[in-house]
């Protein structure tokens, strides 16, 4: 969650004037962004052991869906809006949704187990 909350410094670039400042700000949301990565961590702790590898397949179509929506996202509202702005705040609100559902929806993580009958 740690990671996430530093992916979210991203919006801070809307306020500073220099390239240095913007990069420097860049690089710490994407490092945070890479330290709260644990997408793939977290899909091999709890899918069922038969289970991983459809476990995994739908975790990596969900994150390609992302892949394409996300760049679509940005694009409208860079075009209607003529400034990157909106679109900073619109990548670190992921970061505040990523923390409100690893903190809130998931709970302690555990092995799913399914019962044979």
């Amino acid at each position: 969650m740690l990671g996430m909350l530093l992916s979210t410094s991203v919006v801070v670039a809307n306020f500073v004037d220099t390239n240095t400042a913007v990069i420097v700000i860049m690089s710490l949301a994407f490092f945070g962004k890479g330290l709260g990565a644990v997408g793939w961590a977290v899909v091999a702790a709890t899918a069922q052991k038969e289970m991983t590898g459809l476990t995994g397949g739908v975790f990596n179509g969900l994150g390609n869906i992302a892949g394409i929506v996300t760049p679509i996202a940005i694009g409208y509202v860079v075009a209607s809006t003529g400034t990157f702005n909106n679109a900073l705040w619109f990548v670190g609100a992921h970061g505040v949704i990523a923390i409100l559902a690893y903190g809130v929806l998931a709970g302690p993580f555990q092995r799913l187990q399914i019962r044979h009958a």
